[in-house]
């Protein structure tokens, strides 16, 4: 039988882990609630898709989950945090990835989002086709490498509801300049599909591959579809 696949909450990853965020992304805490309790809290319920609430509970005399919401409120610069958290996760990447021509991947990702938002919450929650009982989302932009198969990545875009899909593609680069990639193709969801997007990679002439969004019942990209 197979071993099975490394855990991100087996104990030397999630040290790894911790002791990354801890380098990069600095939390004020005091009392029984320490920066390292704080990480790994958020690491664990990163890992299984839970709130930090219940993972709260689930650990031994672990601080509640108000204790470290409170904690992370102190954070709210999104730019800062946003860069610190792409420098952690572009602090030890795989040798091969670094100073070579790779495949990149960009996913737009909607997290639902409930409740009336705060004057520090409102100018990340954005508005998109109803899912899980509502319309109002927290976006984010993944960009990762493609290779063999397997997806690491490389950068978090945190997406404002004033920022256009333009935009997101043109910060791109910047985001991960320090590992000295060449694209050789770029793959983009098709939550980019649109006429500005694809202009806006034509001019660099950036190799991409996006699916195509048919609208309409003739013309358009419609006419270019043949068979099924």
């Amino acid at each position: 039988m197979k071993n099975p696949a490394p855990a991100l909450t087996d104990k030397p990853a999630l040290e790894k882990v911790i002791t990354c965020m801890e380098k990069n992304i600095p939390l004020e805490t005091q009392g029984a609630c320490d920066q390292k309790i704080v990480f790994e809290i958020l690491t664990r319920a990163a890992a299984a898709g839970d709130s930090v609430a219940n993972t709260c509970r689930t650990m031994i005399d672990a601080p509640c989950g108000a204790n470290i919401h409170y904690h992370l409120e102190k954070y709210n610069d999104m730019n800062d945090l946003e860069e610190r958290i792409n420098r952690a996760i572009q602090m030890r990447p795989p040798p091969r990835i670094v100073n070579g021509k790779q495949s990149i991947a960009v996913d737009l990702n909607l997290i639902p989002y409930y409740g009336i938002p705060n004057h520090k919450e409102e100018p990340y929650i954005v508005r998109s086709q109803a899912k899980a009982g509502t319309c109002s989302f927290y976006a984010y932009a993944t960009v990762y490498v493609i290779r063999r198969n397997k997806r690491v990545t490389i950068a978090i875009i945190a997406v404002r509801n004033d920022e256009t899909y333009v935009s997101i593609i043109t910060r791109l680069p910047d985001k991960i300049s320090c590992l000295n990639l060449r694209i050789t193709c770029l793959y983009i969801d098709r939550g980019f599909f649109s006429v500005p997007v694809i202009r806006r990679l034509k001019a660099p002439d950036i190799p991409f591959v996006t699916p195509v969004i048919i609208r309409g019942k003739k013309g358009g990209a419609r006419q270019l579809l043949k068979g099924g």
